[in-house]
Protein backbone atom coordinates (compact mmCIF):
# COMPACT_ATOMS: atom_id res chain seq x y z
CA UNK A 1 0.00 0.00 0.00
CA UNK A 2 1.58 2.97 -1.36
CA UNK A 3 -0.09 5.67 1.30
CA UNK A 4 -1.38 4.39 4.74
CA UNK A 5 -5.32 3.81 5.61
CA UNK A 6 -6.81 4.32 8.67
CA UNK A 7 -10.03 2.95 9.57
CA UNK A 8 -12.12 3.70 12.70
CA UNK A 9 -15.15 3.03 14.99
CA UNK A 10 -15.69 5.61 16.77
CA UNK A 11 -18.58 5.92 18.86
CA UNK A 12 -20.15 3.59 16.65
CA UNK A 13 -19.62 5.71 13.48
CA UNK A 14 -17.36 4.31 10.86
CA UNK A 15 -15.24 6.16 9.41
CA UNK A 16 -11.92 5.62 6.79
CA UNK A 17 -9.54 8.51 6.06
CA UNK A 18 -7.42 8.25 3.27
CA UNK A 19 -4.85 11.86 2.13
CA UNK A 20 -7.36 13.48 4.56
CA UNK A 21 -10.51 13.21 2.81
CA UNK A 22 -13.32 10.93 4.82
CA UNK A 23 -15.70 8.53 3.40
CA UNK A 24 -18.50 7.38 4.68
CA UNK A 25 -19.27 3.20 5.10
CA UNK A 26 -21.41 3.12 1.96
CA UNK A 27 -18.61 4.30 -0.14
CA UNK A 28 -16.36 2.20 1.14
CA UNK A 29 -18.26 -0.93 1.25
CA UNK A 30 -20.47 -0.48 -1.51
CA UNK A 31 -20.14 -2.48 -4.51
CA UNK A 32 -17.88 -6.07 -3.60
CA UNK A 33 -19.34 -7.82 -5.51
CA UNK A 34 -18.53 -6.18 -8.89
CA UNK A 35 -15.51 -4.50 -7.87
CA UNK A 36 -12.68 -7.71 -8.56
CA UNK A 37 -12.53 -8.29 -4.59
CA UNK A 38 -14.09 -10.62 -2.38
CA UNK A 39 -15.83 -13.85 -2.50
CA UNK A 40 -14.51 -15.50 0.25
CA UNK A 41 -15.81 -18.42 -0.77
CA UNK A 42 -13.80 -18.93 -3.89
CA UNK A 43 -17.23 -20.27 -5.91
CA UNK A 44 -16.18 -20.97 -9.26
CA UNK A 45 -16.53 -18.37 -12.07
CA UNK A 46 -15.93 -18.46 -15.51
CA UNK A 47 -12.99 -18.99 -17.13
CA UNK A 48 -12.57 -15.57 -18.78
CA UNK A 49 -13.47 -13.72 -15.05
CA UNK A 50 -10.56 -15.48 -13.63
CA UNK A 51 -7.59 -14.13 -13.29
CA UNK A 52 -3.74 -14.95 -12.76
CA UNK A 53 -0.49 -14.54 -11.84
CA UNK A 54 0.62 -12.11 -9.08
CA UNK A 55 -1.08 -9.98 -7.05
CA UNK A 56 -0.95 -6.17 -8.42
CA UNK A 57 -0.11 -3.34 -5.97
CA UNK A 58 -3.42 -1.93 -6.61
CA UNK A 59 -5.35 -5.02 -5.79
CA UNK A 60 -3.60 -5.40 -2.72
CA UNK A 61 -4.05 -1.97 -1.36
CA UNK A 62 -7.87 -2.22 -2.38
CA UNK A 63 -8.32 -5.75 -0.83
CA UNK A 64 -6.23 -4.98 2.88
CA UNK A 65 -8.19 -1.63 2.63
CA UNK A 66 -12.26 -2.90 2.09
CA UNK A 67 -10.87 -5.85 4.82
CA UNK A 68 -9.00 -3.50 7.34
CA UNK A 69 -12.48 -0.52 7.01
CA UNK A 70 -14.79 -3.51 7.33
CA UNK A 71 -13.27 -5.46 10.92
CA UNK A 72 -12.37 -2.28 12.56
CA UNK A 73 -16.63 -1.34 11.89
CA UNK A 74 -17.41 -5.37 13.33
CA UNK A 75 -18.46 -6.25 10.26
CA UNK A 76 -17.47 -9.98 10.77
CA UNK A 77 -19.55 -11.38 7.76
CA UNK A 78 -18.28 -8.73 5.20
CA UNK A 79 -14.23 -9.21 6.33
CA UNK A 80 -14.82 -13.00 6.36
CA UNK A 81 -15.94 -12.88 2.85
CA UNK A 82 -12.83 -10.76 1.62
CA UNK A 83 -10.48 -13.52 2.87
CA UNK A 84 -9.96 -17.11 1.66
CA UNK A 85 -10.89 -19.09 4.66
CA UNK A 86 -14.39 -17.29 5.39
CA UNK A 87 -15.86 -19.61 7.97
CA UNK A 88 -12.83 -19.70 10.57
CA UNK A 89 -12.10 -15.69 9.38
CA UNK A 90 -16.22 -14.84 10.57
CA UNK A 91 -16.01 -16.66 13.60
CA UNK A 92 -12.87 -15.01 14.97
CA UNK A 93 -13.72 -11.41 14.15
CA UNK A 94 -16.89 -12.00 15.79
CA UNK A 95 -15.24 -13.49 18.50
CA UNK A 96 -13.13 -10.15 18.51
CA UNK A 97 -16.63 -8.28 19.25
CA UNK A 98 -18.58 -10.23 21.19
CA UNK A 99 -16.19 -12.25 23.18
CA UNK A 100 -13.54 -10.42 23.49
CA UNK A 101 -16.23 -7.08 24.00
CA UNK A 102 -13.75 -4.65 21.76
CA UNK A 103 -15.94 -1.85 21.26
CA UNK A 104 -13.80 0.43 19.31
CA UNK A 105 -11.38 0.12 16.99
CA UNK A 106 -8.96 2.27 14.68
CA UNK A 107 -6.82 0.59 12.23
CA UNK A 108 -3.97 1.98 10.78
CA UNK A 109 -2.25 0.33 7.44
CA UNK A 110 1.77 0.81 6.61
CA UNK A 111 3.24 0.66 3.75
CA UNK A 112 3.28 -2.83 1.67
CA UNK A 113 6.03 -5.14 1.37
CA UNK A 114 5.28 -6.92 -1.30
CA UNK A 115 1.89 -8.99 -0.78
CA UNK A 116 2.45 -8.39 2.78
CA UNK A 117 0.36 -5.38 4.98
CA UNK A 118 1.34 -4.25 8.25
CA UNK A 119 -0.75 -2.35 10.42
CA UNK A 120 -1.26 -1.46 14.17
CA UNK A 121 -4.46 -1.63 15.97
CA UNK A 122 -5.40 0.74 18.71
CA UNK A 123 -8.85 -0.65 20.38
CA UNK A 124 -10.61 -0.06 23.55
CA UNK A 125 -11.91 -3.19 25.57
CA UNK A 126 -14.92 -3.03 27.87
CA UNK A 127 -16.54 -5.09 30.56
CA UNK A 128 -18.76 -4.55 33.11
CA UNK A 129 -18.40 -1.23 32.70
CA UNK A 130 -14.54 -1.23 33.18
CA UNK A 131 -12.58 -0.24 29.85
CA UNK A 132 -9.12 -0.21 28.97
CA UNK A 133 -7.03 1.01 25.72
CA UNK A 134 -5.47 -2.11 24.16
CA UNK A 135 -2.86 -1.75 20.83
CA UNK A 136 -0.14 -4.02 19.38
CA UNK A 137 0.64 -4.61 15.71
CA UNK A 138 0.15 -7.41 13.22
CA UNK A 139 0.12 -8.11 9.54
CA UNK A 140 -1.76 -9.63 6.72
CA UNK A 141 -0.89 -11.10 3.22
CA UNK A 142 -2.96 -10.65 -0.15
CA UNK A 143 -3.20 -13.72 -2.25
CA UNK A 144 -5.32 -14.46 -5.44
CA UNK A 145 -7.97 -16.51 -5.03
CA UNK A 146 -7.77 -20.44 -6.15
CA UNK A 147 -10.87 -20.64 -7.92
CA UNK A 148 -12.17 -17.39 -8.53
CA UNK A 149 -8.64 -15.25 -9.02
CA UNK A 150 -9.92 -12.97 -6.74
CA UNK A 151 -7.36 -10.82 -4.59
CA UNK A 152 -8.27 -12.69 -0.84
CA UNK A 153 -6.80 -11.88 2.39
CA UNK A 154 -4.51 -15.30 2.80
CA UNK A 155 -6.46 -16.10 6.26
CA UNK A 156 -4.39 -17.18 9.71
CA UNK A 157 -5.71 -16.35 12.94
CA UNK A 158 -2.49 -13.72 13.69
CA UNK A 159 -4.32 -11.75 10.98
CA UNK A 160 -6.15 -10.79 14.36
CA UNK A 161 -3.59 -10.47 16.47
CA UNK A 162 0.06 -11.71 16.68
CA UNK A 163 -0.06 -14.10 18.92
CA UNK A 164 -3.09 -16.20 17.94
CA UNK A 165 -2.73 -19.38 16.52
CA UNK A 166 -4.68 -22.25 15.03
CA UNK A 167 -7.45 -23.28 17.68
CA UNK A 168 -7.07 -20.70 19.83
CA UNK A 169 -9.94 -17.74 20.56
CA UNK A 170 -9.88 -14.58 22.44
CA UNK A 171 -11.65 -13.74 25.67
CA UNK A 172 -12.37 -10.92 28.09
CA UNK A 173 -13.54 -11.58 31.19
CA UNK A 174 -12.95 -12.77 34.79
CA UNK A 175 -9.74 -14.59 34.87
CA UNK A 176 -9.84 -18.34 36.18
CA UNK A 177 -6.96 -18.40 37.50
CA UNK A 178 -5.94 -15.58 40.31
CA UNK A 179 -2.28 -13.51 38.97
CA UNK A 180 0.97 -13.77 40.57
CA UNK A 181 3.54 -11.67 41.42
CA UNK A 182 7.10 -13.53 40.33
CA UNK A 183 9.78 -12.51 42.38
CA UNK A 184 13.53 -13.79 41.48
CA UNK A 185 15.85 -15.40 44.48
CA UNK A 186 16.30 -11.66 45.96
CA UNK A 187 12.62 -10.55 45.99
CA UNK A 188 13.17 -8.81 42.35
CA UNK A 189 9.46 -8.68 40.69
CA UNK A 190 9.61 -10.38 37.29
CA UNK A 191 7.80 -9.57 34.57
CA UNK A 192 7.46 -10.01 31.05
CA UNK A 193 7.10 -6.67 29.91
CA UNK A 194 11.00 -6.21 31.33
CA UNK A 195 12.16 -10.13 30.71
CA UNK A 196 10.05 -10.96 28.05
CA UNK A 197 11.39 -14.56 27.62
CA UNK A 198 9.82 -15.41 30.64
CA UNK A 199 6.45 -14.70 29.58
CA UNK A 200 5.31 -18.08 28.69
CA UNK A 201 7.20 -19.67 32.03
CA UNK A 202 5.05 -16.80 34.09
CA UNK A 203 1.71 -17.61 32.23
CA UNK A 204 2.51 -21.15 33.20
CA UNK A 205 3.31 -20.71 36.73
CA UNK A 206 0.60 -18.52 37.33
CA UNK A 207 -1.46 -21.63 35.98
CA UNK A 208 -0.30 -23.90 38.18
CA UNK A 209 0.67 -22.22 41.06
CA UNK A 210 -1.87 -18.81 41.42
CA UNK A 211 -4.48 -20.84 43.43
CA UNK A 212 -2.01 -21.56 46.17
CA UNK A 213 -0.31 -18.25 46.29
CA UNK A 214 -3.42 -16.32 47.91
CA UNK A 215 -4.00 -13.95 44.89
CA UNK A 216 -7.83 -12.68 44.00
CA UNK A 217 -8.48 -12.84 39.89
CA UNK A 218 -9.20 -10.03 38.08
CA UNK A 219 -11.07 -9.23 34.63
CA UNK A 220 -8.61 -9.60 31.61
CA UNK A 221 -8.03 -10.03 28.06
CA UNK A 222 -7.19 -13.40 26.96
CA UNK A 223 -6.07 -16.16 24.57
CA UNK A 224 -7.56 -19.56 25.12
CA UNK A 225 -5.27 -22.42 24.57
CA UNK A 226 -6.08 -24.55 21.86
CA UNK A 227 -5.33 -27.67 24.22
CA UNK A 228 -7.00 -28.63 27.60
CA UNK A 229 -3.84 -28.62 29.34
CA UNK A 230 -2.35 -26.04 27.28
CA UNK A 231 -1.46 -22.33 29.34
CA UNK A 232 -3.51 -19.27 28.92
CA UNK A 233 -2.15 -15.81 27.16
CA UNK A 234 -2.79 -12.83 29.14
CA UNK A 235 -2.62 -10.09 26.33
CA UNK A 236 -4.29 -7.36 28.36
CA UNK A 237 -5.37 -6.38 31.98
CA UNK A 238 -8.51 -4.18 32.69
CA UNK A 239 -8.60 -4.89 36.53
CA UNK A 240 -5.77 -6.49 38.42
CA UNK A 241 -6.43 -8.48 40.96
CA UNK A 242 -4.46 -9.18 43.75
CA UNK A 243 -1.44 -11.22 42.77
CA UNK A 244 -0.10 -13.61 44.76
CA UNK A 245 3.36 -14.28 45.56
CA UNK A 246 5.20 -17.05 43.79
CA UNK A 247 9.48 -17.08 44.47
CA UNK A 248 11.45 -18.50 42.17
CA UNK A 249 15.08 -19.22 42.06
CA UNK A 250 15.52 -16.80 38.98
CA UNK A 251 18.26 -14.42 39.72
CA UNK A 252 17.75 -10.76 37.58
CA UNK A 253 20.86 -9.78 37.11
CA UNK A 254 21.65 -12.82 34.98
CA UNK A 255 18.29 -13.05 33.78
CA UNK A 256 18.73 -9.46 32.22
CA UNK A 257 22.63 -10.66 30.90
CA UNK A 258 20.38 -14.05 28.93
CA UNK A 259 17.83 -11.61 27.71
CA UNK A 260 20.45 -9.73 25.97
CA UNK A 261 22.88 -12.40 25.03
CA UNK A 262 20.14 -14.15 22.82
CA UNK A 263 20.00 -11.05 21.19
CA UNK A 264 22.99 -11.61 19.41
CA UNK A 265 21.53 -13.81 16.70
CA UNK A 266 18.43 -15.21 15.93
CA UNK A 267 16.94 -17.97 16.54
CA UNK A 268 19.03 -18.96 19.99
CA UNK A 269 18.77 -19.62 23.30
CA UNK A 270 20.10 -19.94 26.65
CA UNK A 271 19.81 -21.66 30.37
CA UNK A 272 21.53 -21.22 33.29
CA UNK A 273 21.72 -23.58 36.46
CA UNK A 274 23.58 -23.19 39.97
CA UNK A 275 25.76 -26.62 40.12
CA UNK A 276 25.48 -26.62 43.68
CA UNK A 277 22.05 -26.53 43.86
CA UNK A 278 19.97 -27.29 40.72
CA UNK A 279 18.78 -24.08 40.61
CA UNK A 280 17.46 -22.38 37.24
CA UNK A 281 19.05 -18.78 37.14
CA UNK A 282 17.94 -17.62 34.04
CA UNK A 283 16.15 -19.21 31.05
CA UNK A 284 15.68 -17.11 27.20
CA UNK A 285 14.81 -17.36 24.03
CA UNK A 286 15.12 -15.17 20.53
CA UNK A 287 12.65 -14.57 19.66
CA UNK A 288 10.91 -14.24 22.73
CA UNK A 289 7.87 -15.24 22.29
CA UNK A 290 6.41 -18.59 20.53
CA UNK A 291 8.76 -21.96 21.06
CA UNK A 292 11.01 -21.86 24.02
CA UNK A 293 14.12 -24.38 22.78
CA UNK A 294 15.71 -23.04 25.57
CA UNK A 295 13.51 -25.87 27.68
CA UNK A 296 11.61 -27.59 24.69
CA UNK A 297 13.95 -28.04 21.99
CA UNK A 298 14.70 -31.87 20.87
CA UNK A 299 17.73 -31.31 19.02
CA UNK A 300 21.37 -32.91 18.49
CA UNK A 301 23.61 -31.20 21.35
CA UNK A 302 26.42 -31.89 18.79
CA UNK A 303 30.40 -32.41 20.62
CA UNK A 304 29.16 -30.60 24.10
CA UNK A 305 27.77 -34.59 24.44
CA UNK A 306 31.34 -35.53 24.92
CA UNK A 307 31.33 -34.49 28.39
CA UNK A 308 28.35 -37.81 28.86
CA UNK A 309 31.05 -39.53 26.43
CA UNK A 310 34.14 -39.04 28.68
CA UNK A 311 32.86 -39.90 31.85
CA UNK A 312 31.74 -43.24 30.29
CA UNK A 313 35.20 -43.59 29.03
CA UNK A 314 36.22 -42.78 32.08
CA UNK A 315 33.98 -44.59 33.92
CA UNK A 316 35.06 -47.88 31.99
CA UNK A 317 38.59 -47.46 32.28
CA UNK A 318 38.83 -46.92 28.69
CA UNK A 319 40.93 -44.02 29.51
CA UNK A 320 41.77 -41.04 31.52
CA UNK A 321 41.87 -37.33 30.90
CA UNK A 322 45.81 -37.39 30.95
CA UNK A 323 45.91 -41.00 29.37
CA UNK A 324 46.92 -41.46 25.53
CA UNK A 325 44.67 -41.48 22.89
CA UNK A 326 44.09 -42.22 19.60
CA UNK A 327 43.26 -39.16 17.38
CA UNK A 328 43.03 -40.32 13.32
CA UNK A 329 41.97 -37.80 10.96
CA UNK A 330 38.98 -40.87 10.46
CA UNK A 331 37.68 -44.10 12.15
CA UNK A 332 35.62 -46.47 10.46
CA UNK A 333 32.51 -48.27 12.52
CA UNK A 334 30.40 -50.67 10.78
CA UNK A 335 30.68 -49.76 7.32
CA UNK A 336 30.46 -46.11 8.00
CA UNK A 337 33.12 -43.36 8.48
CA UNK A 338 33.34 -40.94 10.90
CA UNK A 339 35.46 -37.77 10.27
CA UNK A 340 37.15 -35.10 12.19
CA UNK A 341 36.45 -31.24 10.93
CA UNK A 342 38.66 -30.48 8.21
CA UNK A 343 40.34 -34.30 8.45
CA UNK A 344 42.96 -33.07 11.15
CA UNK A 345 44.63 -35.76 13.48
CA UNK A 346 46.96 -35.48 16.54
CA UNK A 347 49.53 -38.05 16.45
CA UNK A 348 50.30 -37.50 20.13
CA UNK A 349 46.84 -37.16 22.39
CA UNK A 350 45.49 -37.67 25.60
CA UNK A 351 41.82 -36.97 26.51
CA UNK A 352 41.93 -34.01 27.41
CA UNK A 353 43.67 -32.34 24.69
CA UNK A 354 41.06 -34.15 22.23
CA UNK A 355 38.29 -32.88 24.38
CA UNK A 356 39.74 -29.70 24.08
CA UNK A 357 40.34 -29.77 20.30
CA UNK A 358 36.83 -31.80 19.80
CA UNK A 359 38.58 -34.80 18.21
CA UNK A 360 35.45 -37.07 17.04
CA UNK A 361 37.65 -39.96 16.67
CA UNK A 362 39.11 -40.26 20.07
CA UNK A 363 35.73 -40.13 21.30
CA UNK A 364 34.69 -43.04 19.16
CA UNK A 365 37.78 -45.37 18.96
CA UNK A 366 37.75 -46.29 22.61
CA UNK A 367 34.55 -47.78 23.15
CA UNK A 368 35.33 -50.21 20.90
CA UNK A 369 36.30 -52.53 23.20
CA UNK A 370 33.19 -52.96 25.36
CA UNK A 371 31.61 -54.91 22.64
CA UNK A 372 27.79 -56.16 23.14
CA UNK A 373 27.77 -53.27 25.84
CA UNK A 374 28.61 -50.50 23.89
CA UNK A 375 25.18 -49.88 22.54
CA UNK A 376 23.45 -48.88 25.85
CA UNK A 377 26.58 -47.88 27.47
CA UNK A 378 26.34 -43.78 26.45
CA UNK A 379 21.78 -44.48 27.62
CA UNK A 380 23.11 -45.87 30.72
CA UNK A 381 25.44 -43.18 31.89
CA UNK A 382 23.44 -40.51 30.69
CA UNK A 383 20.19 -41.71 32.84
CA UNK A 384 22.22 -42.94 35.73
CA UNK A 385 24.39 -40.13 36.51
CA UNK A 386 23.36 -37.11 34.33
CA UNK A 387 19.55 -37.67 35.50
CA UNK A 388 19.00 -37.16 31.01
CA UNK A 389 15.61 -38.63 30.48
CA UNK A 390 13.85 -39.12 33.78
CA UNK A 391 11.07 -37.03 34.59
CA UNK A 392 12.02 -33.43 35.99
CA UNK A 393 9.92 -31.98 38.03
CA UNK A 394 11.15 -28.60 37.63
CA UNK A 395 7.46 -26.43 38.90
CA UNK A 396 6.88 -25.81 34.83
CA UNK A 397 7.20 -27.83 31.61
CA UNK A 398 10.43 -29.33 30.38
CA UNK A 399 11.62 -31.76 27.80
CA UNK A 400 14.18 -33.84 30.08
CA UNK A 401 16.66 -35.06 27.34
CA UNK A 402 16.78 -38.07 25.93
CA UNK A 403 19.46 -40.60 24.77
CA UNK A 404 17.79 -43.78 23.21
CA UNK A 405 19.40 -46.91 22.66
CA UNK A 406 21.48 -47.33 19.36
CA UNK A 407 22.71 -49.57 16.89
CA UNK A 408 25.34 -49.70 14.59
CA UNK A 409 26.87 -46.61 13.00
CA UNK A 410 24.20 -44.56 15.05
CA UNK A 411 26.13 -45.77 18.58
CA UNK A 412 29.06 -44.50 17.16
CA UNK A 413 26.99 -40.77 16.40
CA UNK A 414 25.88 -41.17 19.81
CA UNK A 415 29.03 -40.80 21.34
CA UNK A 416 29.72 -37.17 19.29
CA UNK A 417 25.86 -35.95 20.10
CA UNK A 418 24.53 -36.84 16.92
CA UNK A 419 22.28 -39.76 15.90
CA UNK A 420 19.08 -39.49 17.73
CA UNK A 421 20.51 -37.78 21.28
CA UNK A 422 18.21 -35.10 21.92
CA UNK A 423 18.53 -32.12 23.98
CA UNK A 424 18.53 -28.25 24.61
CA UNK A 425 19.81 -25.50 26.40
CA UNK A 426 18.60 -26.77 30.38
CA UNK A 427 19.68 -29.91 29.29
CA UNK A 428 23.29 -29.23 28.53
CA UNK A 429 23.77 -26.84 31.38
CA UNK A 430 22.54 -29.52 33.49
CA UNK A 431 24.96 -31.93 32.14
CA UNK A 432 27.97 -29.47 32.81
CA UNK A 433 26.72 -28.32 36.00
CA UNK A 434 26.85 -32.36 37.32
CA UNK A 435 29.84 -32.94 35.64
CA UNK A 436 32.15 -29.65 37.72
CA UNK A 437 29.14 -30.42 40.83
CA UNK A 438 30.12 -34.44 41.01
CA UNK A 439 26.38 -35.09 41.45
CA UNK A 440 23.11 -34.26 39.44
CA UNK A 441 20.75 -31.92 40.87
CA UNK A 442 17.81 -32.01 39.39
CA UNK A 443 17.01 -28.56 38.13
CA UNK A 444 14.07 -26.05 39.18
CA UNK A 445 12.60 -23.37 39.32
CA UNK A 446 10.34 -23.05 42.00
CA UNK A 447 10.97 -24.76 45.60
CA UNK A 448 9.86 -27.87 45.78
CA UNK A 449 8.12 -27.22 48.74
CA UNK A 450 5.42 -25.09 47.23
CA UNK A 451 4.17 -28.30 46.43
CA UNK A 452 5.92 -31.37 47.46
CA UNK A 453 6.85 -32.63 44.04
CA UNK A 454 9.51 -35.25 43.98
CA UNK A 455 12.60 -34.27 42.29
CA UNK A 456 14.66 -37.11 39.70
CA UNK A 457 17.32 -38.52 41.65
CA UNK A 458 20.67 -39.75 40.12
CA UNK A 459 24.26 -41.47 41.38
CA UNK A 460 26.67 -39.43 42.18
CA UNK A 461 29.61 -39.32 39.92
CA UNK A 462 32.16 -41.97 40.81
CA UNK A 463 35.25 -41.28 42.85
CA UNK A 464 37.69 -38.93 40.19
CA UNK A 465 35.54 -38.53 37.58
CA UNK A 466 34.01 -35.27 38.37
CA UNK A 467 37.70 -33.98 38.96
CA UNK A 468 38.72 -35.05 35.34
CA UNK A 469 35.97 -34.02 33.58
CA UNK A 470 36.49 -30.76 35.16
CA UNK A 471 39.91 -30.30 34.21
CA UNK A 472 39.33 -30.95 30.61
CA UNK A 473 36.60 -28.44 30.32
CA UNK A 474 39.12 -26.07 32.24
CA UNK A 475 41.81 -26.70 29.72
CA UNK A 476 39.65 -26.10 26.34
CA UNK A 477 38.40 -22.46 28.00
CA UNK A 478 42.36 -21.93 28.97
CA UNK A 479 44.48 -23.86 26.09
CA UNK A 480 46.38 -22.29 23.57
CA UNK A 481 44.37 -24.92 21.40
CA UNK A 482 41.17 -25.35 23.25
CA UNK A 483 38.06 -24.22 21.30
CA UNK A 484 36.18 -22.73 23.86
CA UNK A 485 39.00 -20.42 24.83
CA UNK A 486 38.34 -16.96 22.52
CA UNK A 487 34.74 -17.24 23.91
CA UNK A 488 35.70 -17.83 27.68
CA UNK A 489 38.35 -15.30 27.42
CA UNK A 490 36.35 -12.09 28.86
CA UNK A 491 34.56 -14.76 31.77
CA UNK A 492 36.67 -14.80 35.12
CA UNK A 493 37.30 -17.39 38.12
CA UNK A 494 36.99 -21.12 37.76
CA UNK A 495 35.79 -21.38 34.38
CA UNK A 496 35.57 -24.39 31.71
CA UNK A 497 33.73 -24.98 28.94
CA UNK A 498 32.88 -27.26 25.65
CA UNK A 499 31.97 -26.14 22.11
CA UNK A 500 29.65 -27.90 19.65
CA UNK A 501 28.49 -27.97 16.39
CA UNK A 502 25.52 -30.53 15.26
CA UNK A 503 24.62 -31.15 11.30
CA UNK A 504 20.95 -30.72 10.77
CA UNK A 505 19.69 -32.54 7.98
CA UNK A 506 18.79 -30.33 5.00
CA UNK A 507 20.15 -27.35 6.86
CA UNK A 508 23.08 -25.59 5.25
CA UNK A 509 24.98 -24.97 8.54
CA UNK A 510 25.13 -26.85 11.50
CA UNK A 511 23.32 -25.80 15.00
CA UNK A 512 25.84 -23.97 17.45
CA UNK A 513 26.34 -25.11 20.68
CA UNK A 514 27.94 -24.39 24.03
CA UNK A 515 28.25 -25.18 27.25
CA UNK A 516 30.36 -23.88 30.12
CA UNK A 517 30.63 -22.40 33.53
CA UNK A 518 32.17 -19.96 36.06
CA UNK A 519 32.39 -20.42 39.46
CA UNK A 520 28.95 -21.65 40.70
CA UNK A 521 27.22 -21.13 37.02
CA UNK A 522 26.69 -23.34 34.68
CA UNK A 523 25.00 -22.37 31.76
CA UNK A 524 24.87 -23.65 27.69
CA UNK A 525 23.54 -22.03 24.45
CA UNK A 526 21.79 -22.93 21.15
CA UNK A 527 22.16 -20.85 18.07
CA UNK A 528 20.01 -22.88 15.32
CA UNK A 529 21.91 -22.79 11.84
CA UNK A 530 24.58 -20.79 13.52
CA UNK A 531 27.85 -22.61 12.65
CA UNK A 532 30.61 -23.32 14.84
CA UNK A 533 29.95 -23.50 18.64
CA UNK A 534 32.42 -20.75 19.75
CA UNK A 535 31.36 -18.38 17.15
CA UNK A 536 27.89 -18.17 17.74
CA UNK A 537 26.36 -19.64 21.19
CA UNK A 538 29.72 -19.13 22.95
CA UNK A 539 29.59 -15.28 23.39
CA UNK A 540 26.08 -15.75 24.41
CA UNK A 541 27.28 -18.35 27.05
CA UNK A 542 29.99 -15.55 28.10
CA UNK A 543 27.65 -13.32 28.90
CA UNK A 544 25.36 -15.04 30.93
CA UNK A 545 28.50 -16.28 33.00
CA UNK A 546 29.94 -12.77 33.28
CA UNK A 547 26.61 -11.94 35.53
CA UNK A 548 27.03 -14.48 37.84
CA UNK A 549 28.61 -15.33 41.58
Amino acid sequence: MRSGAKVAVIGGVFAVVVGGVGYGAYNVLDGLGNSGVGGGTDTKATSAEVKTGPVTEEEIAETSKKFLAAWAKGDAAVASQLTNNAADAESLLTQYSESAHVTKAVITAGAASGSKVPYTVKATVSYKGRTKAWSYASDLTVVRGLTTGHPLVDWKPAVVHPQLRDGETLETGEASTASIEAVDRNGQVLSKEKYPSLGGILDELRKKYGGKAGGTVGIETWINSANADGIDKTLLTLVKGKPGRVQTTLDSKVQSAAERAVKKFDKTSVAAVEPSTGAVRAIANNPATGFESARWARVAPGSTMKIVTAAMIIQNGLGSANGSVECPSTVPWEGVTFHNLDEFSMPAATLKTAFARSCNTAFIKPILPLGDKRDTALVNEASQYFGIGQEWQTGIGTFDGNVPASQGAETAASFIGQGKIQMNPLNMASVTATAVGGSFRQPYIVPKSLDNRTFAQASPLPGGVSAQLKEMLRYTATSGEGTATRAMASVGGDKGGKTGSAEIDGHATSDSWFTGFSNDLAAAALVQSGGHGGDAAGPVVAEVLLAGP
